[in-house]
């Protein structure tokens, strides 16, 4: 590729990394590398989290982009870490030419960190005490019972409409000895939230067996 279209390719991608990194700001560190010169390597970072600056040389993956152009394109969500350590959700983005040598890498690192410490503190925030005792706060509101059936097509790690028959019928036996099926219409709630027809519903509550306290 002549010296002028590598500059043309570079700039546009520049570009694009300055979008990201724009859009993923403060979270995300955007950095373009110039593959064709490996020892001065970092063209730009945008969003500059790691502390590297521009002129750096390339890292062992863009060195091994360089080596061999069956190294894949794409190399999304492996974990790394910055320089003082803090954890890295990293993808790198290959960008070859017209005779199929990477020439380019678009790399994007996420810190980590800030999330972590926000899924500590919303499972700290959402843990509730085991307890005998259940209370529903607003019995009448069908709400309760679409909140039921999603906690426990969860604790099956599927989804409300995934339940298995079987499971359906385990479902409505918990739910008539929680005394939510006698809320009004409560039928037609669970028809709807499993995605099933109202009489495949009552026909699961036929024959589901209630359960012994």
């Amino acid at each position: 590729m002549p010296k002028t279209d590598n500059n043309s390719l570079l700039s546009q991608i520049d570009t694009i990394a300055r979008g990201l990194g724009e859009t993923f700001s403060p979270f995300c560190e955007v950095v373009v590398h110039d593959l064709k010169n490996p020892e001065h390597a970092i063209l730009s970072i945008h969003n500059n989290l790691s502390g590297r600056k521009p002129g750096q040389p390339a890292t062992e993956l863009g060195l091994a982009r360089i080596a061999s152009p069956e190294f894949p394109s794409i190399i999304a969500n492996y974990s790394n870490q910055f320089a003082d350590g803090r954890p890295v959700k990293s993808t790198s983005i290959g960008i070859k030419d017209e005779e199929g040598k990477y020439v380019a890498a678009l790399c994007l690192n996420v810190d980590m960190t800030l999330f972590r410490g926000m899924q500590s503190a919303l499972a700290q925030f959402t843990e509730t005490e085991n307890s005998p005792i259940k209370e529903h706060i607003d019995p009448g509101s069908n709400e309760v019972i679409r909140q039921r059936i999603d906690d426990f097509a969860a604790k099956r790690a599927t989804t409300a409409r995934a339940l298995k028959p079987e499971d359906r019928k385990l479902l409505i036996q918990q739910l008539r000895k929680e005394g939510l099926l006698n809320v009004r219409k409560s039928m037609d709630t669970v028809a709807q939230h499993l995605g099933v027809s109202r009489a495949t519903a009552y026909l699961y509550a036929r024959q589901s067996t209630p359960l012994n306290d």
